[in-house]
């Protein structure tokens, strides 16, 4: 396993992390063993994911404490999330924070991260003092490191960071899809150059980049004539951005644990090499060809008087189409919270999108296809 420096801490992380998000729980016996197995291979980052699902949530908390007895807490930190969305006054994010402790039968936990800061939300969060709760959290030891995740544009990622002096780490949805998107390369390079650890999620964007392509995208993979997998060229891109502390993955299987493990011990940062870099530009214009919605995500039709965010609606449903993959869409769309059937087609963001999109319509066609 190879080993990266986080942030302005003491501490390197394994370049490869372990996301419990979608660990099966229908074994505990077989998960247990695949979070044990990874930490003998040289994982020592493990994230519990967004809680979209209370029970559940609850559910791998209290597995992964049971994983990471006889020794094995001691060889890794583990990071939690509490969504923004969650938080509507100060007390809120105690109660988060002391329940998934309580679930981990932990007193403390070594990362925290506030989940999905965005414009909309993050005024608010700071206008309530968030920081104040965050403080006493650290000082009473619940908290040893906090962070963030980000799913917006720069400026806003930069208004962030400046707000708070005691961010470690920032943590991004990131792949080979996402190089010019919310916040792209340049909001990791950003987070990085302030001495933020870099986290990243979703670098095979849910195990959509990994299923057979679209034809016209399978054509382009077909002119590479190399023996990597589909997941292991994913991953290999991610890691190569010197940038990046660690990459979460959600794994399901030992199999899955122990060919990530592979590729993130044998991957150095700026090691692939230009034709590499040149096929997945080609892989990424011929996916973006199959985008139903041209949404740019500029948010100036934000925000919507009932709530909606347009932008995200449509990314989620352009993945679908893209990727040819409507239950993942419909999963994410559901644990998001989104409803865009609650668009009363007052025309507003229609008048403020400068691509002049006719958006209720579109809203529409969302509802008819993610329900």
């Amino acid at each position: 396993m190879k080993y990266r420096k986080f942030g302005m801490l003491d501490w390197e992380a394994s370049a490869l992390g372990f996301g419990l998000s979608r660990l099966p729980l229908t074994d505990g016996g077989e998960s247990i063993a695949m979070v044990r197995r990874a930490i003998d291979h040289g994982v020592n980052y493990m994230d519990l994911g967004m809680p979209y699902d209370g029970a559940r949530h609850q559910s791998l908390c209290g597995l992964l404490g049971r994983a990471l007895q006889d020794g094995y807490r001691e060889r890794v930190r583990v990071a939690m999330t509490i969504p923004a969305l969650r938080i509507k006054k100060p007390s809120d994010f105690d109660r988060c924070l002391d329940e998934q402790l309580r679930w981990l039968a932990m007193d403390g936990i070594d990362f925290c991260l506030v989940g999905r800061l965005n414009r909309e939300n993050w005024p608010d969060l700071e206008h309530m003092g968030l920081f104040s709760s965050i403080d006493n959290a650290m000082a009473d030891g619940r908290i040893k490191r906090i962070g963030f995740s980000f799913h917006d544009h720069y400026q806003v990622l930069k208004k962030i960071i400046a707000a708070y002096e005691k961010w470690s780490l920032c943590q991004f949805q990131y792949s080979y899809m996402e190089v010019d998107h919310d916040p792209g390369i340049g909001g990791i390079k950003y987070a990085a150059e302030k001495g933020l650890a870099v986290v990243v999620r979703e670098s095979l964007k849910s195990g959509r980049l990994t299923r057979q392509p679209p034809e016209t995208v399978a054509q382009v993979w077909a002119g590479a004539g190399t023996g990597q997998t589909l997941a292991e060229r994913g991953l290999r891109f991610v890691l190569n951005h010197a940038e990046v502390s660690t990459v979460v993955s959600d794994m399901t299987t030992i199999e899955q644990v122990l060919a990530s493990a592979a590729v993130a011990g044998d991957t150095e940062p700026d090691s692939l090499s230009i034709p590499d870099e040149l096929l997945v530009n080609r892989v990424r214009d011929a996916y973006r060809k199959l985008r139903p919605i041209p949404c740019p995500s500029c948010r100036p039709c934000m925000p919507c008087p009932v709530g909606i965010d347009v932008p995200r609606v449509f990314e989620i449903y352009n993945d679908a189409v893209m990727y040819g993959d409507v239950e993942t869409a419909r999963s994410v769309y559901r644990d998001e919270g989104h409803d865009a059937a609650s668009c009363t087609e007052c025309g507003v963001c229609a008048g403020r999108c400068a691509k002049r999109l006719p958006v209720p319509d579109l809203l529409k066609q969302v509802c008819e296809k993610l329900p």
